[in-house]
C-alpha cells in the first residue's frame, strides 16, 4: 500500500501503514473494549483522554461512532479534529458540520449535545491552550497543508 497520504516527514517515521481496512478493525475493537469497559480500557491513549462521539452521517443518515481526544477548557468540552495533520478533515467533522446534534460517551456516561465549530479569537485561545499541554498539535498544522484544523465545542 502506497503512504503517499502520509505527509513526507510522517512516512520516515512510520515504519509500517496499516492498510485501511486493519485501520478500520482497530478502531471498532478500540469503540467495543471503551464501550464494554465504560472507558477503562480505550479511555486514555497516548496520554490523551478519549470519548466516543457519534455523529449522523450526512449521506446515509447512519450514526457513525469514533474514539477521538477530548479536552475541557474554560469549562467547556471539546475535540480538535486534526485527522492526525492529514490535509482533509475527518469524515466525523464533516458529518456534523452537515447535523451538529451528537451523542458522547465519557467513561460509562452517555451524554447529548450540539457540536460548534469555534473561530476567531475563541479557536485560536482553545487550540494555544491545547496545543501548549500537547506540542504534537501544533506538528500537525505543518503537515495538513492549507487546512484550518477546526476546534469544535459541545455544549
Amino acid at each position: 500500500m502506497s503512504d503517499s497520504h502520509l505527509p513526507a516527514r510522517r512516512r520516515f517515521f512510520i515504519p509500517w501503514v496499516p492498510k485501511p481496512d486493519t485501520m478500520k478493525r482497530i478502531g471498532r475493537l478500540h469503540i467495543k473494549l471503551y464501550e464494554r469497559t465504560h472507558g477503562l480500557i480505550g479511555g486514555r491513549a497516548d496520554g490523551l483522554d478519549i470519548f466516543l462521539l457519534t455523529t449522523t452521517g450526512r449521506k446515509t443518515g447512519i450514526e457513525r461512532t469514533v474514539a477521538i481526544p477530548y479536552f475541557r477548557r474554560d469549562g467547556k468540552l471539546l475535540t480538535i479534529a486534526s485527522y492526525g495533520g492529514n490535509k482533509v478533515h475527518p469524515a466525523w467533522y464533516v458529518n456534523l458540520r452537515a447535523n451538529p446534534r451528537v451523542i458522547y460517551q465519557i467513561g460509562g456516561q452517555l451524554f447529548t449535545g450540539t457540536a460548534r465549530t469555534t473561530t476567531g479569537e475563541e479557536r485560536q485561545r482553545l487550540w494555544d491552550s491545547v496545543a501548549h499541554e500537547h506540542p504534537r498539535f501544533n506538528r500537525y498544522l505543518a503537515w495538513c497543508g492549507d487546512r484550518e484544523i477546526p476546534v469544535v465545542v459541545i455544549d
